[in-house]
């Protein structure tokens, strides 16, 4: 396995607009065959960066390096091939609910590819068997779990055997046992199939399980700390401490920065 980076974040500012900078000056690397899990609280640029990794947006400074080669924005045809080397996992699934479980999973391959339709149904169901749900290809999206529904996406995020694969936010909204299957399923088909995954997520535990590298952004899209799961448990640092124990006091503050409360309201309100 090659020691270059799958993935290389390189000195990358993106902010939506002129107003608000989201990811300042970050570099990041995403190791080959390996889960990063990339932490932090909301609006720290978490899910921006899959968009500039999917080439969605350009980076205002900067640039992304998928397997060795910058992604131009602008070149429509190198972010067709390069994206149909990824597969997606969206926040809630984002699932085609007139569609039924066979179909949607089915959606990316009768899309992107010329395979004939016994072979899809082939690929389709094994997808399915491998995320356990085989025996459900026939329902329809509003008589699945949540649970079997972020299944269902995490089969139609691998139908096309991607070498890398992005999860926005894959535990939220689950249960206890539904979060617990989703993790062991992302670090399986990791391990199996050798893909780079990438995890975008809230949750602690489960990143800290399951994760081979951790991440962790900040306010203002700075880079915190990184390194292995043991490391930012171990960490002393105020910031890192706060975050993966959940603290609920320490240097990130609960208010958004704001004007004076006389400002807002008049000096009365501020007496």
């Amino acid at each position: 396995m090659s020691d270059t980076p799958f993935i290389d974040i390189d000195h990358v500012t993106f902010g939506y607009d002129s107003r608000r900078t989201i990811l300042n000056d970050i570099s990041l690397q995403f190791a080959r065959g390996k889960i990063t899990a990339v932490l932090g609280g909301s609006g720290c640029g978490k899910t921006t960066l899959l968009r500039l990794i999917g080439g969605v947006h350009a980076p205002n400074s900067g640039r992304v390096v998928f397997d060795g080669e910058v992604v131009n924005t602008a070149d429509k045809a190198q972010l067709f091939r390069l994206r149909r080397r990824l597969g997606m996992l969206f926040q809630f699934g984002a699932l085609f609910t007139d569609l039924n479980v066979f179909d949607n999973v089915a959606f990316p391959l009768r899309e992107m590819s010329d395979l004939p339709e016994p072979l899809i149904r082939h690929i389709v169901l094994m997808k399915l068997d491998a995320v356990g749900l085989r025996g459900a290809a026939h329902l329809k999206i509003s008589e699945v779990s949540g649970g079997m529904a972020r299944r269902v996406a995490l089969a139609r995020a691998i139908a096309l055997d991607p070498e890398l694969i992005m999860y926005d936010e894959p535990f939220a909204g689950l249960d206890l046992v539904s979060m617990g299957v989703a993790a062991k399923l992302i670090r399986t088909l990791t391990d199996v199939t050798g893909a780079t995954s990438l995890l975008i997520s809230h949750d602690i535990p489960q990143c800290m399980a399951i994760s081979d590298h951790v991440v962790l952004l900040a306010a203002g899209g700075r880079v915190v700390a990184q390194g292995t799961p043991a490391e930012l448990m171990a960490s002393t640092d105020p910031e890192v401490r706060q975050f993966v124990r959940g603290e609920p006091d320490g240097p990130v503050k609960f208010h958004y920065p704001a004007r004076s409360v006389a400002e807002d309201y008049g000096p009365r309100a501020a007496a």
